[in-house]
């Protein structure tokens, strides 16, 4: 699990800049009002930061706990992804706004704070929801020939 943490805070630091910069981006040159800048363009880099983040456990963090590996599968993982991910943004996003209005921020200083709160659940819900292990199951030997192969 140390190494899996290690992982998922190095793609998290890539998730981040990712989320940073498209923030960054929508809340300088796109949105100019109060909504656009601390709702929607939030949301819009938390979801790329989501695809970049997924993309890092797919392939690099939890590869081996995928015994099947098909696009319904990425799919559904990353359904399942998705929706865990929605947890953490919603308190990151309460979070943010909280600094908002205590320490009155600018929003990509309230969403790097607020990043690196949520990200311990994020991993929990990763490590444990999404990419859990799966038991290991042991299969009965049926006959003497296969007893004797196992060592082979």
């Amino acid at each position: 699990m140390t190494i899996n943490y290690l992982k998922f805070l190095i793609s998290r630091i890539v998730g981040t800049l990712v989320d940073t910069v498209v923030l960054w981006m929508l809340s300088s040159y796109v949105f100019t009002s109060y909504v656009g800048i601390y709702l929607v363009a939030p949301t819009i880099s938390f979801e790329f930061a989501v695809v970049s983040n997924f993309l890092f456990s797919y392939i690099w963090i939890w590869r081996r706990r995928i015994s099947v590996k098909s696009i319904k599968t990425f799919f559904t993982r990353f359904i399942a992804f998705n929706l865990t991910a929605v947890i953490g943004f919603v308190i990151k996003m309460s979070l943010l706004l909280l600094f908002e209005r205590l320490f009155g921020w600018n929003v990509v200083y309230c969403n790097i704070v607020a990043l690196l709160i949520s990200g311990i659940i994020n991993f929990i819900l990763a490590e444990f929801v999404v990419f859990k292990k799966k038991p290991v199951i042991i299969e009965p030997v049926n006959d003497m020939e296969e007893l004797e192969n196992i060592n082979n």
